[in-house]
């Protein structure tokens, strides 16, 4: 019978492949020579982590203070989640400023690699992108719901934040002006809060 895998060897090898990936970025990255960077094999990461992609998803994912695993531990700690548009705003405002700090602004630029990939090469990146966006979607639908919007109401709301906050996130990327996503980040918010009321319009 094999022996299973060493979970503390297989979370160091995430750490140096993240360090890896962050110092070379994704576009010309090939199993060997990042194996060799790490001080393992090819063959070795992939005993580990079965494809290349999946490993690349899950060292980025790394951090335990990642914006969406914070965001859910701020929620369970709080015990009540928003109850009216007006929380759910400041909790979304949370979030988005998590996005600012230097270790997030660092893995950002791969995130955009791997979107891009994923809509070039859907086999690749495809179900990491589906699951980091299905995420975000899933709980702020649940948040919705939570307001006492329908089901396919919270649904919309939630893919429409979703969406629209990732692209302010990746304007900044082109351009270098974080403060005018900001500005439009709020102005958002201005526009979509009314909407988050149950006695709202669909």
């Amino acid at each position: 019978m094999p022996r299973p895998p060493d979970p503390a060897k297989r979370r160091d090898l995430l750490r140096r492949v993240r360090g890896y990936v962050l110092d070379h970025g994704l576009s010309d990255l090939s199993l060997r020579p990042l194996a060799r960077a790490v001080g393992t094999s090819d063959r070795m990461l992939l005993y580990y982590f079965v494809t290349k992609e999946r490993m690349v998803a899950e060292a980025l994912a790394l951090e335990e203070q990642r914006p969406l695993i914070r965001l859910r531990l701020l929620l369970e700690q709080a015990g009540d989640p928003p109850r009216d548009a007006a929380a759910l705003r400041r909790t979304v405002e949370r979030a988005w400023r998590q996005f600012g700090v230097p270790e997030m602004r660092a893995v950002l630029p791969l995130y955009l690699e791997m979107m891009t990939t994923s809509v070039l090469h859907p086999e690749r990146y495809g179900p990491v992108m589906r699951e980091v966006l299905g995420g975000w979607t899933d709980l702020l639908c649940g948040l919705f719901a939570g307001l006492g919007l329908p089901a396919a109401r919270a649904r919309t709301e939630a893919t429409l934040l979703v969406d629209g906050m990732f692209g302010l996130l990746v304007a900044p990327l082109a351009d270098g002006d974080r403060e005018r996503a900001d500005r439009a980040f709020t102005l958002l918010l201005d526009r979509l809060e009314p909407g988050w009321r149950a006695s709202a319009p669909a």
